[in-house]
């Protein structure tokens, strides 16, 4: 997939671990670790706000698009 979610970077850099941040944005664990590893295919808007504001950053800082190997390949 082109899009890269970088939310392990984010949380490092604010020092914010899982269990804090998924209190604080009311989503399980299970849910935000698939986030946190880059494994999801969809993100609510309402979870990237929730995100956003509890560790005060854009979602450009979270979600990262890269063109795939194929797709360049094919152009």
């Amino acid at each position: 997939m082109a899009i890269i979610i970088n939310l392990d970077v984010v949380m490092a850099k604010r020092k914010v671990g899982l269990t804090e941040l998924a209190g604080e944005i009311d989503i399980t664990l299970a849910n935000l670790s698939i986030l946190k590893n880059n494994k999801a295919k969809a993100v609510r808007l309402t979870t990237l706000d929730s995100i956003c504001k509890a560790l005060d950053c854009q979602p450009g800082d979270i979600l990262q698009y890269v063109p795939d190997v194929e797709e360049e390949k094919e152009s």
